[in-house]
């Protein structure tokens, strides 16, 4: 795979350097035992997290590309996402133990960077609406707390599978729980209901300055991953849900609105090798 930068001359080089940079420092951070240096991998987690910061401004403004206008697409999208939801942790982790976390993240960033890199998207020169980046915002901003709510999700699973462990005397020598287990499924269903609300203004936006509205596989896939994911804040609130029926919940909610945007927009730039869509 060739990565492409779309941006030229300085601008380009700075993208390249700090894509680069973003990488590296991702990947010893992956690659490091989690008993290793704490100080030394967090530092390299911020440092490869600004980095990661600077590719993304230069990639999605466009600066210094042949067409001004964002660029977006598939790959800057979940780029963005995972670095939402790495911030999450960074902020989070000052204050609780969140065990076995760091690495996972510093994978999927890395690999996040690798496909920005590698599929850049396209440049948007006009927006249909002036109202369009702010509801870009709000998705993107949905995106990254659906994202922190899924790894709150499998770490809140962890805990209790390691708590019937050993309840059952076979969870000898397993990692610590980290946070307390209540605290941590309140904390989940928190980031749910944050990303319900921004989620919900998004599509307001989306349907209100649409001229057409179409129910494509993107529209289509957004609302369905939003009832689902109010059906759980609902079932929540009215049944009591807890445990592995909650999370399958959120884990299906949080994978339909994946395939919504990122899922469409990646067969039409990869699969079909199309440009254009709405976005």
């Amino acid at each position: 795979m060739i990565l492409s930068f779309a941006s030229s001359g300085l601008p380009g080089m700075l993208l390249a350097a700090s894509s680069l940079a973003a990488l590296l420092a991702y990947g010893a951070v992956a690659l490091t035992p989690e008993k290793g240096d704490g100080a030394r991998l967090r530092g390299l987690l911020v440092l490869g997290w600004l980095m990661h910061l600077l590719a993304l401004v230069l990639d999605i403004a466009g600066i210094g590309a042949t067409q001004p206008g964002a660029r977006f697409g598939f790959a800057p999208a979940l780029s963005m996402t995972i670095w939402l939801v790495l911030a999450v942790y960074m902020v989070e982790s000052r204050f609780v133990p969140l065990p076995g976390a760091r690495r996972l993240l510093a994978a999927l960033a890395a690999t996040g960077v690798l496909l920005a890199c590698a599929y850049p998207g396209e440049s948007r020169p006009l927006a249909v609406s002036p109202w369009a980046p702010l509801h870009w915002v709000l998705g993107l901003a949905s995106y990254g707390l659906f994202g922190a709510a899924v790894l709150h999700a499998v770490m809140l699973n962890r805990a209790e599978r390691q708590m019937r462990l050993k309840k059952s005397g076979a969870g000898q020598g397993l990692a610590p729980l980290g946070m307390p287990l209540l605290r941590l499924e309140r904390l989940t269903f928190q980031f749910v209901a944050a990303g319900v609300v921004v989620l919900s203004l998004a599509l307001l936006l989306g349907w209100w300055f649409t001229p057409l509205w179409r129910w494509d596989h993107k529209n289509l896939l957004s609302v369905l991953g939003w009832l689902v994911l109010s059906g759980l804040l609902t079932g929540r609130r009215v049944f009591g849900w807890r445990g592995r029926r909650a999370t399958r919940w959120l884990y299906l909610g949080a994978a339909l609105l994946l395939l919504a945007y990122a899922g469409s927009r990646f067969v039409l730039e990869v699969l079909l090798q199309r440009a254009g869509g709405t976005y």
